[in-house]
């Protein structure tokens, strides 16, 4: 989908559930901070505005976004009252290797944390080429990633509560 004029985090086109009674976990990674801190942000206030109660909200920090894995699942195998988890991070590409390791780690595990406690895991995680993009990303011109991973939350909490 291109972007390059596109607001994502317009979500006029569809109904959005009530986060009424769900707990929601918000896993935010301390690498980019100014990045994922917005992101984190965005996720919290969307919450809140789709009637999420603040007590309901649990949110946690890991120092980068490779651990958002095993938080996610340390999480999930302690606290079995936790409807969704958010998962945020933000990985900037560089000189290295690195990036591409860190992002397809990040996106198999958030993936495999979900399918193995059957409860929505959402990947908030930005993977740009520079850090223009993922502040265009975190409330800039593109709107915010950390409303539409709140947004997949609660309409994945409502799908898998309504099977």
């Amino acid at each position: 989908m291109a972007t390059h004029l596109k607001n994502l985090s317009d979500f006029s086109h569809t109904t959005i559930p009530s986060g009424k009674g769900y707990k929601i976990a918000i896993i935010v990674a301390e690498w980019n901070a100014n990045i994922t801190g917005a992101l984190y942000q965005g996720a919290f206030e969307t919450l809140l505005k789709h009637e999420v109660e603040e007590a309901n909200i649990l949110s946690l920090s890991v120092p980068g976004t490779f651990e958002l894995t095993g938080a996610a699942d340390i999480l999930l195998n302690k606290r079995k009252d936790i409807d969704a988890v958010i998962c945020i991070g933000c990985v900037i590409q560089g000189d290295t290797k690195h990036f591409d390791f860190i992002c397809d780690a990040a996106a198999h595990g958030i993936t495999n944390v979900g399918i193995k406690y059957s409860k929505p895991v959402i990947f908030g995680v930005l993977t740009t080429n520079d850090e223009q993009q993922a502040i265009d990303r975190a409330g800039g011109k593109h709107g915010n990633k950390g409303d539409e991973a709140a947004i997949t939350a609660l309409k994945m909490v409502e799908y898998s509560s309504g099977l």
